[in-house]
């Protein structure tokens, strides 16, 4: 199988199944010398582990990362990180009546029309559990990114029809509530929302934002490598995300360039926009403000509800999918998305080192 490695220089490979006996990623191109400890990547992953509310799997693990390779007396050494997460609560026998139905919203049907195998015990390489390896990764990329100034913030903006208005957003919110929400008013709205699906055996979808800061201008090149276009494939590669957009996103359709273009100014002999509807990316390159990224995440396809499917081979039938299931991905998937955009910006600013000869020279002529 292909397509389980991103990057071009800080470079992360996932390997695992949902009900395997582990899952982990491979960490190659971070630099030597970077404090790095199990702690550090803990933090992460028990953001997105099960669990953690009434609206999350009860499915019971600790996530415990092991850090195998790559650290030696609390520093990177420069060689691959390889991390592992062993699975200790797996209930395949749930997935037993489904060994032969293709699950509505589930991707059985397209795995098996190109592998013409499956693994039906949670959907294998296409379970959300697979999010483990780039929580790690992403955890390292962080701590990279914050040692070069660089911070990233992740929450959810909505779930279902509840949305946080842009002038109610407070960030130091954003602990305080199992869902994630940088409001517990409107946090204490979408609870409401999600007990109504649940009690009609449905579920629901939302939003996540992450919010860059620190990132000078720069990063990106304006062909095929685009900023925008890496940040969009790596968080668009995520398994229930369906839409994603860079600053005003589609809002752009309906505005005016004069309403649209960011106008420029200088202050303290800086550079800076006055707006940001460009979401910190111009002609796919950093602009040096705030980098802006929204996520659509569907609802999730697990449902209690009765739906209409058809089997292996070929019989119309129907399916109400049993088992411990998120009633909503989104707040499980906030640390993912968040993840996904530290990666591709410590990628992209590795690549970016060579960009200019004077950057090399300096490099070079202090080398002994």
């Amino acid at each position: 199988m292909s397509g389980s490695t991103i990057g071009t220089l800080f470079t992360v490979t996932t390997w695992g199944e949902s009900h395997g006996p582990a899952l982990g990623a491979v960490i190659s191109g971070c630099p030597a010398g970077l404090s790095l400890c199990e702690e550090d990547i803990q933090k992460y992953l028990d953001r997105r582990k099960p669990g953690q509310s009434r609206y999350t799997t009860k499915r019971q693990e600790s996530d415990t990362v092991q850090i195998l390779s790559g650290v030696f007396e609390g520093k990177t050494t420069g060689t691959p990180i390889s991390v592992v997460v062993f699975n200790q609560d797996q209930r395949s026998r749930d997935y037993a009546s489904i060994r032969d139905v293709y699950r509505p919203g589930h991707a059985d049907y397209p795995y098996d029309a190109k592998y013409g195998f499956r693994d039906y015990r949670g959907g294998g390489r296409s379970s959300g559990r697979e999010t483990i390896g780039r929580v790690a990764a992403g955890a390292v990329a962080c701590k990279l990114l914050h040692s070069l100034g660089v911070q990233l913030t992740a929450y959810t903006r909505a779930i279902g029809p509840v949305r946080i208005p842009e002038k109610e957003i407070k960030l130091t919110e954003i602990p305080d509530n199992s869902l994630y929400m940088p409001s517990n008013l409107y946090a204490g709205k979408a609870s409401d929302y999600l007990e109504s699906c649940m009690s009609e055996g449905d579920s629901s979808g939302g939003i996540i934002e992450c919010l860059v800061n620190g990132i000078p201008a720069g990063l990106g090149d304006p062909v095929f490598d685009k900023l925008d276009a890496l940040l969009a494939r790596a968080v668009m590669s995520i398994g229930a995300v369906k839409g994603v957009e860079i600053g005003d996103g589609f809002a752009v359709a309906n505005a005016k360039g004069s309403q649209n273009n960011d106008s420029f100014s200088i202050e303290n002999d800086r550079i800076f926009k006055t707006s940001n509807h460009a979401g910190g990316i111009l002609g796919g390159i950093s602009d040096g403000s705030q980098i802006f990224i929204r996520a659509a995440v569907k609802p999730t396809p697990s449902i209690t509800r009765e739906q209409q499917t058809v089997t292996r081979d070929r019989k119309n039938t129907t399916i109400a999918v049993r088992g411990r299931h998120d009633p909503v991905i989104v707040p499980r998937a906030v640390v993912v998305v968040e993840s996904m955009a530290a990666i591709t910006i410590a990628d992209a600013m590795l690549r970016n080192l060579p960009a200019r000869l004077n950057t090399l020279q300096e490099f070079y002529s202090r080398q002994i």
